[in-house]
């Protein structure tokens, strides 16, 4: 029996973070029937970099699909090409604004507004603190369209023991919104 495909686009910018996109990327290649579709911005590459010591290849080799973040004539910049949704994870303050005001300069704002347009699930994993009012503003008019602002904020309600843990919890609950089910610590309500 052959499975039904769900593709996923995966943007991930400059913003503090990149962790929560490796093990995104990681846990999905676990799901069977889903396909990611990557796109990395410059600044995504060097904080990847600084961050994890990775390279782009490396990163690259997680993903079923890659594309240039210049390429803003890919298919995914198009609603005829079918996805379950895009997360933008981690997404910087700059790529927020972008999508929150329109401007579709690169791959990864366009995929964002073809989703938003498409009414399909977009999720923007921003990172920044503390909000300014134009922050705040930004991730209200991206919430009135229709996409989903989630802050990668750890709980500590199970007790983890590892910032791995923190993170793969908090993909895990990001990635339920497109009922994509991976392994990770759940609340299972008090005892």
């Amino acid at each position: 029996m052959k499975l039904a495909v769900r593709r996923l686009v995966v943007g991930v910018t400059g913003a503090t973070g990149s962790l929560y996109a490796i093990r995104m990327l990681q846990a999905l290649r676990d799901v069977a029937d889903v396909e990611t579709h990557l796109v990395v911005s410059a600044a995504g590459v060097l904080n990847i970099k600084h961050e994890l010591d990775m390279s782009r290849a490396q990163v690259q080799s997680l993903a079923d699909h890659v594309y240039s973040v210049r390429d803003v004539g890919a298919t995914l910049a198009s609603g005829a090409f079918a996805t379950s949704g895009m997360v933008i994870v981690p997404c910087s303050m700059r790529t927020l604004a972008a999508v929150a005001h329109g401007l579709s300069d690169n791959l990864i704002t366009r995929a964002a507004d073809v989703t938003l347009k498409e009414r399909r699930r977009l999720v923007m994993m921003v990172r920044e603190t503390p909000y300014n009012l134009a922050h705040l503003r930004n991730m209200t008019a991206v919430t009135e369209m229709g996409g989903i602002v989630f802050p990668p904020l750890p709980a500590f309600y199970f007790k983890p023991a590892s910032i791995e843990e923190m993170v793969d919890q908090t993909v895990s609950r990001v990635l339920e919104l497109f009922d994509i089910h991976v392994p990770g610590p759940t609340w299972t309500g008090s005892a």
